[in-house]
């Protein structure tokens, strides 16, 4: 069985809960206090942080690569698109959002007083740009949800937790990650601490 250790307010933890519960699998999760860490998560992990996914001896960090093992290994619903060029695509934009949306996190988690307002000002812009995208589109790919929908959803839950206010503009980005929201997995993959993080 899968096991993964997660952190219960940690967005990058709650994607990869995000996939499993999509995939209506069996699965373990165990929580992980982010202020004291036990000692195998370093072992585990070299950088010591989680989400960690443990399966017999395989054991894999960094979200965005636990969902792609998930993907492959379960691929039903697919999150990846099953052609190669597509998946190309896909690939890039999950780094574009890691460089350009989620390299911020840290400073937004910490409450970094010289990096907030920088990093909410930075963040607000992003996601505003990807208004035309989902105006026409249901989801970031078309139709489909796919990994990028669920890498973007835990920082879409957190907007009012991080002290972040879409422009008016940005309403079609809204209206997404409500569709986002209404996934029962979506919902099932939150924590208590998570549940409150959003008015």
């Amino acid at each position: 069985m899968m096991v993964l250790y997660s952190g219960t307010t940690c967005p990058f933890s709650h994607r990869c809960r995000f996939v499993l519960f999509e995939k209506g699998m069996d699965f373990e999760i165990r929580d992980v206090d982010l202020f004291n860490k036990p000692e195998d998560i370093s072992v585990m992990n070299p950088y010591g942080q989680v989400p960690i996914l443990v399966e017999r001896d395989l054991i894999l960090y960094e979200s965005n690569i636990i969902n792609e093992y998930i993907d492959e290994r379960f691929p039903h619903p697919q999150l990846m698109p099953a052609d190669p060029v597509q998946r190309g695509r896909a690939r890039l934009l999950l780094f574009n959002f890691e460089r350009e949306l989620f390299v911020h996190v840290e400073a937004l988690e910490k409450q970094d007083a010289k990096k907030i307002d920088k990093a909410r000002v930075l963040v607000r812009d992003r996601l505003a740009q990807l208004a035309p995208v989902v105006t026409k589109n249901k989801f970031m790919l078309g139709e489909d949800f796919s990994m990028i929908d669920v890498a973007l959803a835990p920082l879409l839950w957190r907007l009012d937790y991080y002290g972040i206010e879409l422009p008016k503009t940005a309403a079609p980005v809204q209206k997404y990650a409500e569709r986002i929201f209404s996934r029962p997995a979506f919902f099932e993959a939150l924590t208590p601490p998570e549940k409150i993080m959003r008015r």
